[in-house]
């Protein structure tokens, strides 16, 4: 760990203040620069942490310059407090617009469970101090994650991210997917707020992947809750087009281009734009350690291996062995995680439901864009999961943007014993988005309630034991050696910002059951 005097770091920040021009035309005036907050520049996008292992940890900021620059030396510093009276680390990173002068450092040689303070300094300027924390190693006693899903900027107002900024008792913030919407203005959200997605257009290009990143993370909600704790992330299918996969997209058509470049491209904004560790040629799975209490596995359910949705529940490829999900090498992967874990709990980040589920309506049942449209694989993970009597694992999923828990059995009609919880292997809860839209935008909410208990502890559904179709906010999930606890926090309204919130729902399990303590 390396402690240098307040006097040479000030130095040295000097010298990391001189960008190299050249006669590149000047950035804009208008168009995204209408909703920066001056008094932040040239950190207009504020500061970030992710990826945390027990000695390392992602810090990322954005730096905007009034004019193009080839080149902007980036100066950054660590401190275990929050005045960097004690500088642990600090180092130097050269920003361009290839990767539209974003800063992304994986500070390494930090010590577990800790809190670290973190900030930037480049063009004369100092960014926000972010607050960021260590996974911890050895016998843990307790972690609480915030878990978060689906969060579109024509909704509504983000105030679910401003009350998890205000928790101080997170070790981390499990982002599910659907970061970002990529659609035009108006087309999936609330009209009335003036909350209008910029560029004005469908998002195809990276460049206009970059604006739209740019537009969510200059939100003071989110960029709260990214200076306040470290994420952890993955994507679902808005961050590129709905119902994406490998290979093409719902929301994708021939005249928007080439579908793999429009992937690609939106693989590197993501890369640029989120704290997450690695670039875009590398998988986005990947695993996190939180001592002997939990291993957390955040799995690519998009563009790792996903074949193309099935059409209907009658398409005779439903349940050809070549569907996957994950694909072949991340199914192997998971495998491998789940065998050799030997941590209490193993959290597996999903981005889809993996339980079965029939919504119960007249014109939607069986949504084969979850993990009951990818039957084989699906079942491959149950029988791998009881063959080898892997306890405590928890699924914790979006998209939906409702609440769910399960005690999860892919055949809940023949597998399943609703009485005493046999034959479920491992339990899964759901989180509702943080402000896209659920059932009682559509409906009314007192039809929405009845049809919630229509579809709990039922005939179609009787491994499903909690739901709710009709609020927003996020899920918090405590660990401890002997039970897990899912929370649900909602928040009042999306139409105008707020601070209010309430405890929902709180459902438990024991270490080494299934049963779900209500």
């Amino acid at each position: 760990m390396k402690h240098f005097p307040i006097l040479l770091i000030f130095a040295y920040f000097a010298a990391c203040t001189a960008p190299t021009r050249n006669e590149l035309p000047s950035l804009p005036v208008g168009g995204i620069a209408a909703f920066y907050d001056t008094s932040l520049k040239p950190f207009y996008h504020g500061v970030a942490s992710g990826d945390p292992l027990h000695d390392a940890v992602i810090i990322w900021t954005r730096v905007t310059p009034e004019d193009s620059l080839d080149a902007i030396p980036v100066g950054w510093e660590i401190s275990t407090t929050a005045d960097f009276q004690t500088v642990s680390q600090s180092g130097s990173f050269e920003t361009t617009p290839g990767r539209d002068y974003t800063v992304k450092v994986d500070v390494q040689g930090l010590e577990p469970d800790t809190y670290y303070y973190y900030r930037f300094k480049a063009l004369q300027a100092v960014s926000a101090t972010g607050r960021t924390r260590t996974a911890p190693l050895g016998e843990v006693e307790k972690m609480k994650f915030a878990v978060a899903s689906c969060s579109n900027y024509e909704a509504g107002y983000f105030n679910a991210y401003g009350r998890i900024a205000k928790r101080q008792d997170l070790n981390a913030v499990l982002h599910l997917g659907d970061y970002i919407y990529e659609y035009e203005p108006g087309k999936y959200g609330d009209t009335t707020i003036n909350r209008t997605h910029y560029p004005a257009r469908e998002i195809v290009t990276l460049a206009d992947y970059r604006l739209r990143y740019s537009q969510y993370r200059l939100d003071k909600d989110l960029a709260a809750a990214h200076a306040q704790h470290p994420f952890i992330t993955t994507w679902d299918d808005h961050e590129i087009a709905n119902n994406s996969y490998a290979e093409g997209a719902q929301n994708h058509q021939p005249s928007e281009g080439d579908y793999m470049t429009r992937k690609e491209v939106a693989r590197k904004a993501y890369y640029e734009w989120l704290p997450v560790r690695g670039s875009a040629g590398q998988d986005l799975y990947r695993h996190f350690s939180f001592g002997d209490l939990a291993d957390l596995v955040m799995l690519d359910e998009r563009l790792a291996g996903r074949t193309a949705q099935a059409d209907s529940l009658s398409d005779p490829s439903l349940q050809d062995s070549t569907r996957t999900m994950l694909g072949k090498p991340q199914l192997e992967w998971l495998e491998g995680q789940l065998s050799n874990s030997k941590a209490t709990w193993k959290i597996i980040g999903n981005q889809v439901i993996y339980s079965y589920l029939n919504w119960g309506t007249p014109t939607f049942n069986i949504n084969l864009d979850s993990w009951d449209g990818y039957p084989i694989e699906q079942r491959r993970i149950a029988r791998f999961i009881q063959n080898n009597n892997i306890e405590n694992v928890v699924f914790v999923t979006g998209d939906t943007h409702s609440s769910w828990a399960f005690e999860v059995s892919v055949d809940p009609f023949n597998d399943y014993d609703p009485a005493s919880g046999e034959g479920a292997f491992a339990v899964e809860f759901g989180t509702t988005s943080i402000n896209s839209s659920n059932s009682n935008e559509r409906f009314p909410t007192d039809s929405v309630k009845a049809h919630e208990e229509k579809i709990v502890n039922s005939e179609i559904n009787p491994h499903l034991k909690y739901a709710n179709l009709r609020d927003h906010g996020y899920l918090v999930i405590t660990l401890a050696p002997g039970s897990a606890q899912a929370d649900w926090y909602y928040v009042d309204t999306l139409k105008e910002p707020s601070t209010n919130e309430s405890l929902g729902k709180s459902v438990s399990v024991r270490s080494g059951e299934v049963r779900l303590n209500l």
